[in-house]
């Protein structure tokens, strides 16, 4: 009797057989970037990958559902829990991880300008990584421009937070992260970023405490040099509170 003969894919990755999480997720490791919850991993996604991967989470939510006991056959509430919370995660709250920097449009410093802006308050909101519980807050942008910056929109600044904050985070982190690329956009001569934010991980769980916030403070170039200009900035957005 004749041996069948056996097949052997090309790229046992390409196979539909793998989940499209492990095709990604070898991309990854083979280009050996980092895939933490707050790093954007578009570049990496392709035709038809999000796609999949929405499917791929629904099916896994699916699971979570029935591990906790909840009849999602006869429950109407949940009979769409797990597409929906799929949708959620990878097209709103999660939607930074996994599509490229939006457009910014640069103008150059035509007039020169060196004295202080300030955006804000910008809502953000995002989930902390430890528990995916919601993180709700205000952003404060301060910028000392200089002849070389590139000055961009107003409207942008609240686009690249929100980009920065889609993504699973603490707010140690995200506030560098918002901090860096915009220092990368303008090159200004100081940037400040202050962020409050509430953390419903402390208001939903542990201590329950639901009056608690958390503020903290980039300060880079200037804002860091110059005691003086960091109090005018601090002092305008407490005008602002």
């Amino acid at each position: 009797m004749q041996d069948r003969p056996t097949l052997i894919a090309d790229d046992p990755l390409a196979s539909g057989l793998v989940p499209t999480s492990a095709r990604v997720r070898a991309r990854l490791q083979k280009a050996r970037r980092r895939f933490n919850a707050n790093d954007n991993i578009s570049e990496f996604l392709e035709p038809g990958d999000l796609e999949a991967l929405l499917d791929e989470v629904a099916g896994k939510m699916q699971g979570v559902l029935e591990s906790l006991v909840i009849d999602t056959a006869t429950d109407h509430n949940t009979q769409e829990t797990a597409k929906r919370v799929a949708k959620m995660y990878l097209n709103e709250v999660f939607r930074g991880r996994y599509v490229a920097q939006p457009p910014v449009t640069e103008f150059p410093n035509a007039e020169c300008l060196n004295e202080l802006m300030i955006v804000g308050p910008i809502t953000v909101r995002s989930a902390c990584s430890h528990h995916f519980c919601p993180i709700m807050g205000r952003l404060w942008i301060g910028l000392m421009p200089n002849e070389h910056s590139n000055l961009i929109g107003l409207s942008k600044y609240a686009r690249l937070a929100e980009w920065i904050m889609s993504r699973p985070q603490i707010q140690e982190e995200a506030i560098v992260q918002i901090a860096e690329l915009l220092m990368s956009k303008v090159t200004p001569d100081g940037l400040a970023v202050v962020m409050e934010a509430d953390h419903f991980c402390m208001h939903w769980r542990g201590v329950k405490d639901s009056g608690a916030k958390m503020i903290n403070s980039v300060m880079r170039g200037s804002f860091l040099k110059d005691a003086a200009l960091r109090r005018e900035f601090l002092s305008l957005i407490n005008m602002k509170a």
